[in-house]
């Protein structure tokens, strides 16, 4: 039988001793944690492998005995070393030892059988597996993608097999917290055996970090508790706030600023990862934002803006006149139905003469307003962001306005040459059961239906060219609004720290392990060296991507063509009753 020894590279050069660790029997695993120093007492490393038992929860025992020949000669250690396979009795017992002053290493697997067989112990074959116990420790195995069913079952079995190499290291910290400065009863060599790296800034942040949690999460409370006073429940206020993309853009803050200072201690890995990196995308906004505000003011751009904010407007209605002109004439040779064209061209018009008045009447704000949307530029970028898109609806609305009036007037068109086909061909809508049944009409009816068939078909042409032009004007707006949520939802979602982890240190997010052959010789064991296949940066974005705040509907291209083709409105935030294709 071949078993398999993960041995700790920070290992290599330590004293003879014990070797303590973690037997995996459905592996046929034996993880190496520590090397135990002589001298020592059993008693007081019995002592010791409990308390990690009881701190961690994990099965750590003595393992067998580590000799490095280095220090020792070899007939006064062998004796010893024999004997201490009675007071720590374990199956496998295994003897690891390196060579005197070379690289050779050699190690054994002794199960002791039954009294009858007492005399002749049964040895295995052991591979011997190097691993880094720092990256070991301090990275999070990931469990595998999604794979065929011919390679799922192996992938899932070496993964389980991974998997406990790395929750028996992370699960055994306790046993690290002690080094060779430490004036204890039991000396090990581990990983941090040279002493724990320390900062006095670092433990004054984590001195002053609950204080400040504590008391900025209840400044947090406070604001959500003044949100969610009765006068902001008044109607229409809950139907504007679910309209505007501020509203919704702070109330996604405040949730990250109330998970981020929470008291409550993160339960796994993943939840600490989250809370990380929604840290970092709070801090990234928060300093774009104040970038963008200093931008502002040192270059006087708002004032710049207000300038020509009033001026860019009345071009652009300027522009809507000369369209809707074009219209009313024969665009593009078309020949209109003139008594329609007219009546809705100076319809639009009219709305574009009450357009130019407010925004006249509005300019002499223009430069304050603006300046407080500069400054909201302080809590973030995406805030910045989330006023601009509701400034730019607040600027289109009249185009808006122009769009509903259109596809309105178009889809009731539609409706009706489509209700008055099915009179031709006998049927009729069931409103009730939703669905086409057959029916029979009279002569009367039949040619009241052709009359307006008929004159539905002749205005169609007109309705339909209104409706393509503004339908037009209304995409081109809301792409542009379209381009600011895709930016806000990048900020707000991307997880950068995870990110910069796998760049910075990719052992951190582990997908699985390679293994190397160090070497191989005859009459030595196999010695391999395990190093940590890093996570893929799709894999990180996918795991651990953060919730967004995202209002605005996300409509397939067959959805969106089906609407566009019934006349039926696109609304640039998400419906109730909205299916997502």
């Amino acid at each position: 039988m071949v078993l398999k020894a993960f041995f700790p590279t920070c290992c290599a050069s330590a004293d003879s001793g014990l070797l303590v660790g973690r037997w995996v029997p459905e592996q046929s695993s034996a993880v190496v944690l520590a090397v135990v120093h002589f001298p020592f007492i059993p008693i007081h490393v019995k002592e010791l492998l409990a308390q990690v038992r009881q701190a961690g929860r994990v099965g750590v025992a003595v393992l067998g005995t580590w000799c490095h020949r280095q220090q020792e000669p070899e007939e006064s250690l062998g004796h010893f070393l024999e004997g201490l396979r009675t007071i720590f009795s374990h199956k496998p017992w295994f003897q690891l030892c390196r060579e005197r002053g070379s690289n050779l290493w050699s190690c054994k697997a002794t199960r002791w059988q039954k009294p009858a067989s007492a005399s002749a112990p049964s040895e295995d074959q052991v591979m011997l597996i190097f691993y880094d116990q720092r990256k070991v420790l301090l990275s999070q195995l990931h469990p595998p993608a999604a794979l065929p069913d011919c390679q799922a079952g192996g992938a899932t079995a070496s993964t389980r097999g991974l998997a406990a190499i790395f929750d028996t290291v992370a699960r055994s910290e306790a046993l690290f917290r002690s080094d060779r400065f430490n004036e204890g009863l039991v000396q090990l060599s581990h990983w941090q055996s040279e002493g724990v790296e320390a900062s006095i800034l670092v433990e004054l942040a984590k001195w002053a970090s609950g204080p400040v949690c504590l008391l900025l999460a209840s400044l947090l409370s406070l604001i959500s508790a003044a949100s969610s006073c009765r006068v902001f429940k008044l109607w229409p206020l809950p139907f504007i706030w679910s309209k505007l993309s501020t509203w919704e853009q702070l109330t996604h803050r405040l949730e990250q600023l109330t998970f981020i200072f929470s008291t409550q201690k993160a339960e796994n890995p993943s939840q600490l990862m989250r809370k990380a990196n929604t840290l970092v995308s709070v801090l990234l906004d928060v300093t774009l934002g104040l970038a963008l505000l200093s931008w502002l003011h040192r270059k006087d751009c708002i004032g710049q803006l207000a300038d020509t904010l009033v001026p860019v407007a009345d071009q652009v209605a300027e522009e809507l006149q000369h369209l809707l002109q074009w219209l009313m004439g024969a665009p593009a040779g078309l020949k209109m139905n003139r008594a329609l064209d007219q009546v809705l061209g100076r319809f639009f018009l009219y709305h574009i003469h009450l357009w130019i008045s407010y925004i006249h009447l509005m300019s002499p704000f223009v430069e304050r307003i603006l300046w407080h949307v500069g400054l909201s530029a302080c809590l973030g970028l995406t805030v910045a962001l989330s006023i601009l898109s509701d400034i730019i609806a607040l600027l289109t609305f009249h185009i808006y306005c122009f769009y509903v009036y259109g596809a309105r007037l178009y889809c009731l068109k539609i409706c009706g040459l489509s209700s008055l086909w099915r009179l031709f061909r006998g049927k009729k809508w069931n409103v009730l059961r939703q669905r086409v049944d057959s029916c029979s009409y009279d002569l009367d009816q039949l040619f009241i239906g052709t009359l307006l068939f008929t004159i539905l078909v002749f205005l169609l042409p007109t309705t339909a060219l209104y409706y393509l032009v503004f339908t037009l004007l209304r995409l081109l707006v809301v792409t542009v609004q379209g381009v600011i949520h895709l930016l806000m939802d990048l900020i707000n979602s991307l997880p950068l720290y995870a990110l910069g982890l796998r760049l910075c240190r990719p052992y951190r997010l582990a997908a699985g392990a390679k293994f190397r052959i160090l070497e191989h010789k005859a009459g030595e064991p196999l010695r391999l060296l395990m190093q940590i296949n890093p996570l893929p940066y799709n894999r990180v974005v996918h795991t651990y991507r953060l919730p967004s705040c995202g209002c605005h509907p996300k409509h397939s291209w067959g959805s969106l063509c089906r609407k566009l083709f019934f006349g039926e409105l696109i609304y640039p935030w998400r419906q109730r009753g909205d299916k997502q294709d």
